[in-house]
């Protein structure tokens, strides 16, 4: 089976599986860049409202694929231009418009932590596993694809993957602050379609804003006075009329994205 990302939409929910079942669904650099370029076009699809990507199978992903990294990493220019391709592709799914949402079953180590790091939301299997024993095989993670994991576990969390190489238990990750929340393995797709149905329940735009706003204020830069004028654009929006108008009516909202 040739590795690939595959993806399908339904509902205005997207789809997207790391697909290479033979490795636990590790990334090649060929995965890594058809990665990128599924999720430049899904941002561009202004019909989705949200996107749940998930691993083949019983594992999220298992890394990068090590057998390729030896012609593929075998310079400093060709390490670089590897890893800027992995760190392409994280931050099209971070800056992904729509609301992501990992769908983690099994191992998420590697790469794979980095994917579902990326994403907004993490729903995890009882058995899932998290971690970056890179140590063991005598190199490090590229500062462009740690950033990710710093943000969301903070340094102390990152320096505990990192220099440990230990893996950890989806209870861990979840006291740890990595993953949403953690379900039974056999509810893992179930609750993250679920997860997916209730964002594209509300107002598309306003998932939109909310992640703009939220990615703004982590600069921790102080908002101007054109900014905060910005974040009342709703109020000429069709949505937020209609959001009002079912309120009083007591009735499901139908909002369009406009």
């Amino acid at each position: 089976m040739t590795p690939d990302i595959l993806c399908q939409s339904n509902g205005g929910i997207a789809t997207v599986t790391l697909f290479n079942p033979d490795k636990l669904n590790a990334l090649n650099a060929a995965m890594w860049q058809r990665l990128r370029e599924v999720m430049g076009e899904l941002a561009a699809d202004n019909s989705l409202r949200c996107i749940v990507l998930r691993g083949e199978g019983g594992a999220f992903a298992a890394g990068g694929d090590l057998e390729e990294f030896r012609t593929a990493r075998a310079t400093v220019d060709l390490a670089l231009a590897y890893h800027e391709a992995v760190g392409a592709a994280l931050v099209a799914i971070e800056s992904c418009p729509h609301p992501t949402v990992a769908a983690i079953l099994g191992p998420c180590i590697g790469g794979g932590l980095e994917i579902a790091c990326a994403c907004d939301l993490r729903i995890a299997g009882e058995t899932a596993r998290f971690g970056a024993p890179i140590m063991k095989l005598g190199f490090s993670m590229y500062p462009g694809e740690l950033t990710g994991l710093l943000r969301l576990a903070g340094p102390e969390v990152a320096k505990e993957i990192l220099l440990e190489g230990r893996l950890l238990s989806a209870a861990e990750a979840y006291a740890k602050g990595l993953v949403t929340r953690v379900v039974a393995d056999g509810e893992v797709l179930r609750e993250a379609q679920a997860t997916a149905a209730r964002i594209a329940a509300g107002a598309p735009l306003v998932a939109r804003w909310h992640k703009q706003w939220i990615a703004r204020l982590m600069e921790n830069r102080p908002l101007g006075m054109e900014e905060k004028r910005a974040s009342f654009a709703f109020l000429e929006t069709e949505d937020y009329a209609e959001g009002l108008a079912a309120f009083l009516e007591k009735r499901p909202p139908r909002f369009k994205g406009r």
